[in-house]
């Protein structure tokens, strides 16, 4: 299946990983990671996992913070980032930037609206009007995980690069998981987008007066605009890693399987704390109780994961001790509009759970 869509031309490459009890049970690499010069992928290819630095990273800093109570999911933001303490504002709590029900919009170009300006970024987030009331619906919002990305650098005192480091990346023995990978080993990483036309379209008249856009090939960078302003390691977007750490970083959501938190911890990410809302949202991650997610039919109900816009993807079933991650680059040597890979992600979990029950 996933051949065929290469060979479609929906994506140049795709590793999968499939896990069981917190080992590899299938694995493979297909197609090539670069286009030019070739470079075929391989199982120990690094892939831009894109938003699935949201949980991976963002969300599980957080959890490890609300076990030991450092944080409490009802604090306010403003508690920790006085630029939220404003009209409007002061009722977001880390709860509702975790399940995306903050009300702050999906995406804005802070690279632009700051004019490259770092010291703005706050300001701007804490100025953008909501789209509902903290806690009435669920919008899916990067602005919200950038929020949660500052306000741990905020309270730790530290860049969450080096929170990742040392608090998951080092105890966990992860060699090829990176923020900002080497650029001595960008031939084992797979090129993204050549520019950023993608997000010019997205910005419209904004990106008239913005002049840092890249052209060339983004290979060894992330492929998000403002992860790449924000230095490269962000609370949405910038994690790099391949197959098979993407899963020693899954297990650590499990139970069972867990490493850096308390097993009683890893309820918080099959919990539905969005009920009688518009999707079905854990700590930090989405539930396939959620109409139409990826996870489709073949999951558990509780079963929860995230999609990353470069084509990656990880759906845990606890219930079955699962771990299911696809990992393409969907935007390498691909015109506009890229594929939604959604069905093939879906059919994907169809072909790997019903691999699962026969093995």
């Amino acid at each position: 299946m996933l051949l065929d869509r290469i060979g479609e031309g929906d994506f140049p490459s795709a590793v999968y990983v499939v896990g069981a009890g917190g080992e590899p049970i299938f694995g493979d690499a297909l197609g090539v990671a670069v286009s030019q010069p070739k470079i075929d992928a391989a199982l120990d290819t690094i892939y831009d996992l894109a938003s699935l630095t949201k949980p991976l990273v963002t969300g599980l800093l957080l959890a490890q913070r609300a076990e030991r109570k450092a944080i409490k999911l009802d604090d306010r933001a403003a508690r920790y980032l006085g630029e939220f303490d404003r009209e409007g504002m002061r009722e977001i709590t880390i709860r509702h930037l975790l399940t995306h029900t903050s009300g702050l919009p999906a995406w804005k170009p802070l690279y632009a609206i700051t004019h490259g300006d770092l010291d703005e970024v706050v300001d701007v987030l804490a100025s953008q009007p909501l789209g509902s009331g903290p806690g009435t619906s669920v919008v899916y919002s990067d602005l919200g995980f950038i929020t949660l990305g500052i306000l741990l650098e905020r309270l730790e005192g530290a860049s969450l690069a080096e929170l990742a480091r040392s608090e998951i990346f080092e105890p966990l023995s992860l060699s090829q998981t990176y923020f900002n990978p080497p650029s001595a080993i960008r031939d084992s990483i797979v090129a993204s987008e050549t520019g950023n036309e993608y997000e010019r379209e997205m910005c419209g008249d904004q990106a008239k007066d913005f002049h840092g856009w890249r052209k060339s090939l983004i290979w060894g960078e992330v492929h998000d605009g403002n992860a790449y302003f924000l230095g490269g390691a962000a609370g949405h977007a910038g994690l790099f890693s391949t197959g098979l750490e993407t899963l020693r970083l899954a297990n650590q959501f499990i139970g069972e399987r867990t490493e850096l938190l308390a097993p009683s911890s890893c309820g918080l990410f099959r919990t539905n704390m969005t009920l009688d809302m518009n999707e079905a949202r854990s700590f930090a991650w989405q539930l396939a109780a959620t109409p139409d997610s990826t996870a489709s039919a073949y999951l558990s109900s509780d079963s929860f994961g995230h999609l990353g816009f470069t084509g990656t993807s990880c759906w845990v079933d606890p219930s079955k001790n699962y771990v299911l991650i696809l990992l393409t680059n969907r935007t390498h040597a691909h015109t506009l509009p890229f594929t939604n890979i959604n069905s093939i992600r879906r059919e994907f979990h169809r072909l790997a759970a019903k691999s699962m029950r026969t093995n």
